[in-house]
């Protein structure tokens, strides 16, 4: 199918499939191009080893400011908005130039992850009518209660539906 890269799954189908049947069977049998049959065929290593890691596409512009300027700002006051920061650092260093809006956006978002203020967590808990039940049993001997001049030893039993 063009455009889904083809998984390693795939691939071991393909050279299981290779053994029985020509390469333009086995990679339609496998979910993929003949020309991508022949591709693996010439290198069988995995997909998942073959993809190296993602590096920058261009140096950093906040390299020389982050750390010193935008970590100092952010530590003073913890909720002040990226964009806000975005607009002083164009203030104090034009020659950033406005290119860098989303660097220090995602930079800012990054750093209150790690290092920024704690969040609230709330977990929402849902109760469903008639699926869970709460039961409470109150020991009464403290009370008193009589019959016939004799003490009676009881407990009340309370239940109801959450």
């Amino acid at each position: 199918m063009p455009g889904r890269q083809i998984t390693d799954h795939q691939m071991r189908l393909l050279m299981t499939l290779r053994q029985t049947d020509n390469t333009p069977i086995a990679a339609a049998k496998a979910g993929f191009s003949t020309a991508s049959g022949y591709r693996i065929e010439a290198d069988p290593r995995p997909p998942s080893t073959k993809r190296a890691s993602r590096s920058r596409r261009r140096p950093d512009p906040l390299e020389h400011v982050f750390e010193a300027e935008i970590v100092r700002m952010l530590s003073a006051a913890p909720h002040l908005r990226s964009i806000a920061v975005y607009e002083e650092m164009l203030r104090r260093h034009p020659d950033l130039g406005a290119g860098i809006r989303r660097t220090v956006e995602r930079r800012v978002r990054q750093w209150r992850a790690v290092r920024g203020p704690e969040q609230e967590v709330i977990f929402r808990q849902i109760h469903e009518p008639g699926r869970l039940g709460l039961s409470d049993f109150t020991d009464m001997a403290d009370l008193g209660v009589t019959v016939a001049g004799e003490p009676l030893d009881h407990r009340l039993y309370h239940f109801r539906l959450a």
